[in-house]
């Protein structure tokens, strides 16, 4: 006869949850975007307000080139932040409109992040069966940049893009009139995220 006071063992309800995509990243590419992130934000947190960018009322044709000068200045200075934003945007619409120039460009960014700047420096890189030292490595990674940029649509894509992003932003600042801005207050925008861009002037009163 069989009992039927069987033991029957505690089954466990608690399942492993699956690592999130930042949490399964190397600690170095997950510093990276986390840092590349927070810069990101804190550039756009840093950013004019976009009504006052396009404010309609304020444009208006500069008399001489001089004034047209000292307007790009100013507003340079003032709107930075957004100017830096479209710029970025024209470069990616552009890179959206060639797939083909967006596909290289990534496998070549990947390619230095990957192979170089994220690789441990104890390890050796072994492509084909063959170790490449970190001077074969940066040697191959530079001639298969120029390769990309000079030898393909890549670099025509980037150049005609940055162009009507420099275009569209001189175009804004010689016409935009600065006298309604406040360009006597300390430019927050001129330190941190947008810091590579030039060094902080000290703005003068309009």
């Amino acid at each position: 006869m069989v009992s039927s006071d069987s033991h029957v063992l505690p089954v466990s309800t608690t399942t492993s949850r699956p690592p999130t995509l930042t949490e399964s990243q190397p600690p170095a590419v997950r510093a990276f975007v986390n840092r590349f992130t927070e810069t990101v934000r804190d550039g756009l947190s840093r950013s004019r307000p976009w009504s006052e960018l396009l404010d309609r009322s304020a444009f208006a044709k500069p008399d001489s080139l001089s004034e047209a000068a000292s307007r790009l200045r100013k507003n340079s200075s003032y709107f930075r932040a957004n100017y830096v934003c479209i710029v970025s945007l024209i470069l990616a619409f552009s890179l959206v409109a060639h797939p083909f120039s967006l596909v290289l460009l990534v496998c070549l960014a990947a390619s230095w992040l990957f192979l170089y700047l994220f690789r441990p420096v104890d390890r050796p890189l072994i492509l084909f069966g063959r170790s490449f030292s970190d001077l074969e490595t940066l040697g191959g990674l530079i001639l298969s940049t120029i390769a990309v940029i000079f030898f393909t649509s890549v670099g025509s894509v980037l150049i005609s893009a940055l162009l009507v992003g420099i275009a569209t932003v001189c175009v804004h600042g010689a016409f935009r009139s600065p006298n309604d801005l406040f360009l006597d207050e300390q430019d927050p925008a001129a330190a941190g995220f947008l810091s590579f861009i030039g060094v902080p002037t000290t703005s003068s009163a309009v």
